[in-house]
């Protein structure tokens, strides 16, 4: 288990703080996460890759010459938001353009595509290639659904290398993809991982077995077996992997590989060492030329007992970037000539000055605190359950991110309020600090749908329930354009589009903003608990397949639990604070 923090909220700014404060040879923080702290050519293509912390020596450990020149780091299991990954690709760019690389989930996906949008407005080129080596998360036939585990290194130090010796974007972007197609990966574990304080593990493996296939954020595997001898599991891992050579290799005899025992934990660096033994002699057998071989910790889950073995399979153009030096934090090859540090200094975001808001839209928005205090609240009291439905059915983060994100959204929206703003800022200011605080996928999607609704308030007058209704009808919109989840995948769209077909048809039918606001939430609550018979097709729950279902999605269950907690405030007086309709009617009077 993790034994050692302060407050678990803040684990993730405090480890990278500390890993900054160890590592400044290398790294310097910026919002967002860390750069180099050592000059790189103008024009050289910035490699920018990230995930959630967590994970070390990725993704920060990684960063340095002949590497990465920026890591995006995330809250604990989760993706970093786009508004980290926007900060740290700017802050890393040397003028030839942005590389993004990192595994492939749907947290990072959207946020870092987010960013990247935002970054090609502003005029900077970028291109991405997401990591898609663990086997056993999709078929071969859909590769480009898996997802990226410990063979994300391979991927990142050829994109590195490639960029070091002066390759273009288009370059780097065509050499990173090859090595991706060129790398397979597949992992076991023997115990789940603990976050900081948490009292159980996110899984767990019953005493004497052996989960197969498992995922790096404490997906559990999609197998199990007996624990066999170190031998027997070098074998079942060659095994697996051979089985399934890349496109583009004539024929394994012959063939160079460069083998990657990663430790996922916990798992002794001697453990590891006695099957690496049996791994080096299968494919020795198998008429592999081994280059290079790499047993250590690579890409880690806290304390997971576990390991993984990636197969990465060079040809000519590979190789030659294999042997480029790297000196990072965690990684180091070869020799590095010493590097000019940096003297840029960490910048931290400004925030703008809040204009105030009308009479009547300063009420409003102080009945806008109290239903983003009423979620924070709801989520204190509930994030425990979403924590353990999100362990079967996704990563087991749900909770404690859902936490994050409304607290950041109550901190942001009490400033709001104070500075005299209207409800679209109030409700913005939110949406933003919850995106940003979150990150993964559900901070994007909530800071969608709080932006939405916000932009129908306005920060004049007051809105009628017809504006309330089509500010969520297009954050329902937002969330199935930007994550493309539809009914029936089993994510948070499920409560959602309901939730909102229901509230347009009650408000355009004459009832009130709080009874059709109830009414809603009664069909998302309906819905949320039906996706307990659905099999996911979206997210880190696809790979679950079968052994999330009987489950709800922990997603649709917190949207159902916030938006029925919202009708009750809006139908009575909450902590002190005005509803909506009570501000309405103060203000169609001009009390307010």
């Amino acid at each position: 288990m993790t034994r050692l923090w302060n407050e678990p909220a803040d684990f993730a700014d405090e480890m990278i703080d500390g890993f900054v404060a160890a590592s400044g040879r290398h790294v310097r923080r910026v919002p967002g996460g860390v750069v180099r702290s050592t000059t790189s050519p103008a024009g050289q293509v910035a490699v920018v890759i990230g995930g959630g912390s967590g994970h070390y020596p990725a993704f920060g450990g990684l960063v340095g010459p002949g590497l990465a020149h920026g890591a995006a780091m995330g809250n604990l299991f989760a993706s970093p938001s786009t508004q980290q990954v926007h900060a740290v690709a700017k802050a890393a760019d040397n003028g030839g353009g942005v590389f993004f690389t990192y595994g492939n989930y749907a947290g990072d996906v959207l946020n870092f595509d987010a960013a990247q949008e935002r970054l090609r407005a502003e005029g900077i080129a970028c291109e991405t290639v997401t990591v898609t080596d663990d086997i056993f998360s999709a078929t071969a036939d859909e590769k480009h659904k898996r997802r990226g585990i410990a063979g994300d290194l391979t991927v990142f130090r050829i994109a590195g290398a490639a960029a070091a010796a002066g390759a273009d974007l288009a370059e780097v972007t065509r050499l990173a993809q090859h090595a991706n197609e060129r790398t397979r990966s597949f992992g076991v574990a023997f115990t789940g991982c603990t976050l900081p304080g948490a009292d159980h593990p996110l899984f767990t493996v019953p005493e004497g077995r052996m989960a197969i296939g498992l995922g790096i954020h404490g997906e559990p595997g999609v197998d199990e077996t007996g624990i066999p001898t170190a031998d027997g599991l070098a074998e079942l891992l060659v095994e697996k992997l051979l089985a399934e050579v890349p496109e583009g290799v004539d024929a394994v005899r012959g063939a160079r590989v460069v083998p990657i025992l990663n430790g996922l934990g916990s798992l002794k660096y001697e453990e590891m060492f006695v099957v690496y033994r049996r791994i080096a002699q299968l494919l020795t057998d198998a008429g592999i030329e081994i280059v290079d071989p790499h047993v250590g910790e690579y890409c880690t889950s806290f304390d997971m007992a576990g390991t993984s073995l990636t197969l990465f399979w060079l040809d000519d153009a590979l190789a030659s970037l294999w042997e480029s030096p790297v000196d990072t934090p965690a990684y180091r090859r070869g020799s590095v000539a010493p590097q000019e540090r940096s003297d840029a200094a960490a910048t931290a975001d400004i925030a703008d000055v809040i204009e105030p808001g009308d009479e009547a839209s300063r009420a409003v928005a102080i009945t806008v605190l109290a239903a983003v205090r009423t979620i924070a609240e709801t989520v204190d009291v509930h994030a425990d359950e979403l924590g353990r439905l999100d362990a079967i059915a996704g990563d087991g983060d749900h909770g404690i991110g859902m936490q994050r994100g409304s607290h950041a959204a109550l901190a942001a929206a009490e400033t709001a309020v104070a500075a005299g703003a209207g409800a679209r800022t109030t409700l913005t200011r939110a949406a933003d600090a919850w995106a940003d605080k979150a990150g993964g996928t559900s901070g994007a999607l909530w800071g969608v749908i709080l932006h939405a609704i916000a932009a129908k308030l306005g920060d004049e007058g007051r809105p009628e329930a017809p504006a309330v209704a089509a500010g969520v009808a297009a954050g329902s919109r937002g969330v199935t354009d930007y994550g493309k989840a539809e009914v029936g995948d089993k994510t948070l769209v499920d409560a959602l589009v309901p939730f909102t077909a229901t509230l347009t048809q009650a408000v355009d039918a004459g009832a009130s903003l709080t009874d059709a606001w109830r009414s809603a939430a009664d069909a998302a609550t309906r819905a949320a608990a039906a996706t307990a018979d659905l099999l996911p097709r979206m997210g880190r729950a696809r790979t679950h397949g079968q052994n999330s279902v009987g489950t709800p999605d922990p997603g649709a269950i917190s949207l159902a639990l916030i938006v029925t907690a919202i009708g009750e405030t809006l139908a009575g007086d909450i902590a002190g604070t005005a509803t909506v309709e009570t501000a309405m009617k103060e203000n169609a009077h001009g009390t307010a």
